[in-house]
């Protein structure tokens, strides 16, 4: 097996990095430097879900899963990318948007809403993202996928007004990967998707290095 290509799907971490509204900012500055110390430590002020992150199941359930405790599995797979890139401002991912991939879906794989969103990061627009309506998510579901990343802020309507994608996913103790990045460069087929989270016991969530790989075979 070899790797062909490597695809980063990662937002960069710095005090600009847009959250969700009312989570922690990020920050981030010397600890110890090399003029002082000899040596370079850096201090990490950060929420659970900075950045390109993944959620627990705990995040929407008090009986859910905890990072530490979903199966690695649900991290890395194989991904299919859902092209809905010609939806606007606060519009949802309907059942008509995703027949046809419905059928190529198996247990196991990832979902990658490619809106095309992460280009507006950093702009007051990236928080008036698209969402996966809920039909889209239970159809899912029933096909047995348990992992769904999308390229914007949040899965589910950008005003917060109700969180059905993530009330359906971690009933399921399935993970929901939000601010992801890069799905447009991901050109070829069968990508190995790779996003494992920080091992944090008993968190509802932590940032992530996300990738898609292309493999000779696998």
């Amino acid at each position: 097996m070899n790797i062909k290509k490597i695809v980063d799907l990662s937002m960069p971490i710095t005090s600009q990095t847009p959250v969700y509204p009312g989570d922690p900012k990020p920050y981030i500055e010397p600890a110890a430097t090399f003029a002082q110390n000899g040596y370079h430590v850096s201090r990490l002020v950060l929420g659970s879900h900075t950045g390109t992150h993944v959620d627990a199941p705990f995040h929407f359930r008090e009986d859910g899963l905890r990072i530490d405790e979903v199966p690695l599995t649900y991290f890395l797979g194989k991904g299919i990318v859902i092209d809905v890139t010609k939806k606007n401002n606060g519009e949802a991912v309907t059942l008509d948007d995703v027949t046809a991939y419905l059928p190529q879906l198996e247990p196991g794989m990832i979902a990658l809403f490619h809106t095309g969103w992460s280009q507006y990061a950093g702009t007051e627009r990236y928080f008036r993202h698209p969402y996966v309506a809920i039909d889209v998510i239970l159809a899912m579901l029933e096909r047995g996928i348990r992992t769904f990343f999308i390229d914007a802020l949040n899965i589910d309507p950008p005003d917060g007004s109700s969180f059905p994608a993530h009330e359906a996913i971690t009933a399921a103790n399935g993970v929901i990967g939000e601010n992801f990045t890069n799905f447009d460069k991901i050109d070829f087929a069968n990508p190995y998707i790779i996003a494992l989270p920080l091992y944090l016991p008993e968190c509802d969530g932590s940032p992530v290095r996300a990738v898609a790989v292309e493999l000779d075979s696998y």
